[in-house]
């Protein structure tokens, strides 16, 4: 059997077929929004730690909620103490209260302090650094846990299916601008609650100048 020539109509009747149906799958699919932010230092703490340093008992108070549902920074702060005895005041605890204590620096801040800090996951913190930390009750000595966090992103299973990652992936972030940076090991963390989020530290983010930059990409 055979065929004449398609005629330029026809053509053009089967590309505006598959580009509405393109644009149609777009539309009942779009593309998850994506967020990114700059984390500053901050405590994790645990039940028994916090009963140490605000008395036994004592419940977080929320201050303002973060961008993760369930997680807001506390009105409650303590005064971390390196081994040079040199200090950050005013640290602000993020609840909600963890199964152990966790501290996340920049890595100038360890700098400052005379800390030799890894770079971590969240909860990874066997072998890591300790620090002494002070509150108006008391005082706790972490033998572990301080750390700086690894630039990573949160997103629930639906938006790990639309990029094609499972946990534990590396992604890459790009960031436009002036000083735009990719970041080539971004860590994907994935939980049903959880909306598209990118965490770096405030180092990072100075250095891409997140807080000018218009062009974000999160990519496989």
């Amino acid at each position: 059997m055979t065929y004449g020539p398609i005629s330029r109509a026809d053509v053009e009747k089967i590309v505006r077929q598959v580009v509405l149906e393109q644009l149609g799958q777009a539309k009942q699919n779009p593309a998850p929004v994506l967020t990114v932010h700059a984390s500053a230092r901050h405590m994790h703490v645990s039940r028994e730690d916090l009963d140490k340093l605000y008395g036994p008992g004592h419940e977080l108070t929320p201050d303002r909620p973060l961008f993760q549902e369930g997680n807001y920074a506390a009105k409650e702060t303590v005064t971390l103490v390196g081994p040079r005895g040199r200090v950050i005041s005013n640290l602000r605890i993020l609840g909600p209260m963890r199964k152990q204590s966790q501290i996340e620096l920049a890595f100038t801040d360890a700098i400052s302090l005379g800390l030799d800090i890894p770079i971590r996951i969240s909860g990874d913190i066997k072998g890591t650094p300790g620090a002494v930390v002070m509150g108006p009750k008391g005082v706790v000595e972490l033998k572990e846990g301080v750390i700086r966090a690894a630039i990573h992103v949160h997103m629930n299973p639906a938006e790990a299916a639309h990029f094609g990652v499972k946990q534990g992936d590396m992604m890459k972030l790009r960031v436009g601008g002036a000083a735009g940076l990719t970041f080539d090991r971004v860590a994907v963390r994935i939980d049903p609650t959880s909306r598209l989020n990118v965490h770096m530290d405030t180092d990072e983010a100075n250095a891409c100048g997140l807080h000018l930059a218009k062009e974000l990409e999160l990519v496989k």
